[in-house]
């Protein structure tokens, strides 16, 4: 993690109060826009200027609007592979989704869906090395994702809630476009074929969904069963990490809904 000095900081701070844009600020004093766009926003926030500082918005708690096939998208892309964390020094914690730079639309997909989610909320790029981290921050990320909770999700107990439920079963695919890029992929497999005394080569795609969390997995077979997709398990070693999707009508299915990272 990189760490800027306090005058630094200052500086930054000075020249956005005075008006001068996120990217200009990143700019001239050479920090990642990602930084910039969080100092501005807790600068904001402990002087109270943020929207609806008073009171963030949260279905759970408040019964404010959900956008719910966002939050599906959303979901998925949290049981996969994001996390919530509580650093040290910030009171508001942060749901992070890491994003690998050679997929620019996930990382749009996965910004859309937290601004949907979270209207009244910061949303920020951090750049690290071939990847970006996509994050909010929000009082209310453990109302919204009760998964949360000590230790990796594969050591603990994973279910869903009734109204989380609801919400999987009315845009399941949102879903399941969220576990597979997340913690998923589509690639192309091939083989060869002896036909008419020649060997030809024949290619098929196939999509994977990897996670060690037997709860997570199920909740994506379960849902895979409902859209009528057709799925199996393969062992990586002894371990039944690997739910495949190989069927070519099941295939067509994933491409029309969900489609490969990008």
């Amino acid at each position: 993690m990189e760490f800027h000095s306090l005058e630094t900081r200052q500086t930054a701070l000075t020249l956005l109060r005075g008006g001068t844009a996120n990217s200009e600020v990143a700019r001239r004093l050479d920090i990642p826009l990602g930084t910039v766009s969080y100092w501005k926003h807790m600068d904001r926030a402990r002087r109270g200027e943020c929207p609806g500082s008073h009171r963030a918005a949260c279905p759970h708690c408040h019964g404010d609007a959900l956008d719910t096939e966002a939050y599906a998208y959303l979901l998925g892309l949290y049981l996969g592979d994001g996390h919530i964390s509580h650093y040290s020094g910030h009171r508001v914690p942060n749901l992070m989704v890491t994003c690998d730079d050679g997929w620019p639309g996930l990382m749009d997909l996965a910004e859309q869906s937290m601004r949907r989610v979270f209207p009244a909320n910061q949303v920020c790029r951090v750049r690290k090395v071939g990847c970006h981290n996509i994050k909010v921050y929000s009082k209310h990320l453990e109302c919204l994702f009760p998964q949360h909770g000590p230790g990796k999700k594969h050591e603990r107990r994973i279910t869903l809630e009734d109204w989380q439920e609801e919400i999987v079963d009315a845009h399941p695919w949102e879903f399941i476009r969220g576990l597979i890029h997340s913690d998923g992929c589509r690639i192309t497999n091939w083989t060869t074929r002896m036909v008419g005394g020649e060997r030809k080569r024949y290619e098929y795609p196939r999509y994977f969904f990897t996670n060690k969390s037997d709860d997570i997995r199920k909740l994506c077979t379960d849902t895979l069963t409902k859209v009528g997709v057709r799925w199996t398990v393969l062992a990586r070693g002894s371990d039944p990490f690997n739910v495949s999707v190989a069927r070519k009508e099941s295939v067509a299915l994933m491409d029309a809904h969900v489609g490969p990272k990008h």
